[in-house]
């Protein structure tokens, strides 16, 4: 028998009723019940069908209108439409780091994801998406002979989403971003602290590229792997635990600006 002091359940949180109208909606968007393009309803129409106040529902709009997955159309009424990657992606990046997953955790998946991406580039990726690679490589060139850490973090992450995008797979360019975009400040943070950090980066990059271009799987396979074990290594040196949360990495180790 349980003493009368002692408890088996957690208190109920009960979501705010706004927050249920735009869940609701979204899930049906999500779904593919409601198409991107398809009115949503007027506000007095979800007032009657989801039995709530007004303000319940402008609140509930609201919510859905940042994420963008409504929008308001010349006519002023509620549409449905799909959000764009990077509002999709920096939510769940978002979640991610408040379930407080690790960086071991991240780099587990990651070294799958973009292993996968080099792949499936090395028999997709067109002539003109080899050359977005190039410009990209020479862009990273620049900003290490500029001692640049932000810049070279930032063309690090333009680096692997072009990759991505050559392949020409949609759902493995979405489902990689949350995770990347959990690893750009970290770039940052060990081009900062380990001095052969960018030109190491640099290598890699190249020999991914010219993989690419001669369309030899096992060589950009390979050189992603270690591309991606670099960064492990990186990390590591610069001080930081694979094994700490994201959260707590980035609340104390990076700029203010580069806080999720």
């Amino acid at each position: 028998m349980i003493a009368p002091s002692q408890t088996r359940f957690e208190r109920i949180q009960v979501a705010p009723a706004y927050q249920l109208v735009a869940e609701a909606i979204e899930r049906e968007v999500v779904s593919g019940r409601l198409l991107p393009g398809e009115p949503v309803g007027t506000e007095a129409e979800l007032v009657r069908q989801f039995g709530v106040n007004r303000s319940t529902v402008r609140e509930g709009i609201r919510a859905l209108e940042e994420s963008g997955f409504i929008q308001r159309g010349p006519d002023r009424r509620l549409y449905a439409c799909l959000p764009r990657y990077s509002r999709l992606s920096s939510r769940m990046s978002r979640a991610l780091a408040l379930h407080e997953v690790t960086f071991r955790e991240l780099f587990s998946v990651s070294l799958v994801l973009e292993v996968t991406a080099a792949e499936e580039a090395v028999a997709a990726a067109t002539p003109e998406a080899i050359a977005e690679l190039e410009e990209n490589q020479k862009e990273l060139e620049a900003a290490s002979a500029a001692n640049d850490p932000i810049r070279i973090s930032q063309v690090d992450f333009d680096f692997h989403v072009l990759l991505a995008k050559s392949t020409g797979n949609r759902v493995l360019t979405l489902s990689r971003e949350p995770c990347s975009l959990l690893f750009f400040p970290t770039s940052e943070l060990i081009c900062r602290r380990v001095p052969e950090g960018p030109g190491r980066m640099i290598f890699a990059h190249r020999q991914i590229i010219d993989a690419i271009t001669a369309r030899d799987l096992e060589a950009a396979r390979l050189w992603m792997r270690r591309h991606i074990y670099d960064w492990r290594r990186g990390f590591e040196r610069a001080g930081r635990d694979l094994d700490e949360p994201v959260e707590r990495v980035y609340a104390r180790s990076l700029p203010q600006h580069m806080t999720l």
